[in-house]
């Protein structure tokens, strides 16, 4: 059985949740959330293969 799993949706998800769940740290939410785009960008370890 294969999974594949995206991390950049993830990403995006957990922030989508943290942002409604918390509106007053949008800020912080929204920094961390570029940073990890941007490194999950410059690795190039978007996608994680799970058997």
């Amino acid at each position: 059985m294969n999974i594949h799993l995206s991390v950049i949706p993830l990403v995006s998800l957990i922030a989508g949740v943290l942002i409604l769940v918390m509106p007053k740290l949008l800020n912080y939410i929204v920094a961390f959330y570029l940073i990890a785009i941007g490194l999950i960008g410059m690795f190039g370890t978007g996608h994680f293969h799970l058997h």
